[in-house]
């Protein structure tokens, strides 16, 4: 762009002394020289600090690598390429029979569960019944045991018989004590509860849910609004929940932005809200008018990660662009131009305002070169 406001200069110049017939000697041509030299490398300074230009942008999108959450074989693939489709519509759909299988085998369990519930509390009960039967027997042999031990003290019974009953009423008490953690046993497996449920029914409940989503997940859907390009997946594939193995990407319908990566020296001129004019080498001799959205606030150039080694020179030692953020307010949905494309962006500051014109100029004119190209 530099060379185009020299070559601007000259061409001024030679106008100037062809029409004015100004002589060509010792005096006139140095004096435009210099002046050229002062007054182009005044503006050029002006212009490129103030009003800074970059050939290094494009346009920048999110996009999603579809990968299922469940695996199988692809029987269909609900979606065409490139063709625009609204979130939660199908994109394509994997063999659904062993998850429906899956999730009756678990409804079938949940459901002897629930039943086994009502089982659980007749053993519970049945319990109680044999710890109170056992518990009146144990009272029934003390009873007779005190009996024979105070009939004994009066020599009405002998030591032998007082001692059969003693046994008698260690063996009642030790059976009272069975059925104790007998009916203990049954209570807590009966009342055993998760938010106020039977802990086996909340566990099939969640493993039914868990079958239920699985099957549901057989449908893998748009996460968004947006399209699919570059279709490869076709019936017969297997997807898997392996992240490096994405079955498709998915590209979203949303507001795209374009970053221009800009030389340090401008970043004082670089502004949210300032103007900026797009060029696109797809589109020569056309220039769109914009604005700066802001300044990314970081630059990948001085990054650094927790490692086992010490940060050197060479790490800091780059030279890295500001990445700023723009967007486009003219309409060129008329022009169809796929994501990606490249531009070159000028930003023009609230700083020497009139200056900008010359750079408006030279960034049509280097516009216009577009139209020249070679293939190699």
């Amino acid at each position: 762009m530099d060379l185009l406001l020299i070559l601007t200069y000259t061409a001024i110049c030679v106008a100037i002394f062809k029409i004015f017939k100004i002589p060509l000697n010792k005096w006139t041509v140095p004096t435009a020289v210099l002046g050229g030299v002062v007054l182009v490398g005044t503006l050029v300074l002006l212009m490129n600090y103030n009003h800074p230009f970059t050939q290094i942008g494009g346009q920048v999108y999110n996009t999603t690598p579809i990968v299922p959450t469940v695996r199988g074989r692809v029987v269909e693939v609900n979606v065409e390429p490139d063709v625009f489709i609204r979130k939660g519509d199908p994109l394509f759909t994997i063999e659904s029979k062993p998850f429906e299988a899956e999730l009756m085998r678990k409804q079938a369990d949940l459901a002897a569960a629930e039943q086994a519930v009502f089982q659980l509390e007749s053993e519970y009960k049945a319990a109680q019944s044999e710890t109170i039967r056992a518990r009146a027997e144990r009272d029934r042999v003390r009873q007779e045991f005190n009996r024979y031990n105070a009939g004994f003290k009066k020599g009405a019974f002998t030591a032998q018989q007082v001692d059969t009953r003693r046994q008698n009423l260690k063996g009642a008490q030790a059976d009272l004590e069975a059925e104790i953690a007998i009916e203990n046993s049954a209570r807590v497996a009966y009342e055993s509860e998760i938010n106020g449920e039977n802990t086996t029914v909340a566990r099939l409940k969640a493993e039914v849910e868990q079958a239920q989503f699985n099957l549901d997940e057989t449908v893998v859907r748009a996460p968004t609004d947006g399209y699919v390009t570059q279709l490869i997946l076709r019936p017969g594939q297997m997807a898997v929940p392996l992240p490096i193995a994405p079955a498709m990407v998915f590209i979203h319908a949303e507001e795209y932005y374009y970053v221009g990566a800009f030389r340090q020296n401008s970043l004082q001129r670089l502004k949210p809200g300032f103007e900026a004019e797009f060029m696109f080498r797809s589109l020569p001799g056309q220039v769109f008018t914009g604005e700066v959205v802001n300044v990314i606030p970081a630059m990948a150039e001085g990054q650094v990660q927790a490692s086992g080694q010490l940060i050197g020179t060479s790490a800091i030692n780059t030279q890295g662009r500001a990445l700023v953020k723009l967007k486009i307010t003219d309409d060129i949905k008329q022009y169809k131009l796929p994501l990606g494309t490249n531009v070159e962006v000028a930003v023009y500051s609230d700083s020497f305002h009139h200056v900008s014109i010359m750079r408006k100029i030279l960034i049509r004119m280097k516009s216009w070169q577009n139209y020249l190209y070679l293939d190699h």
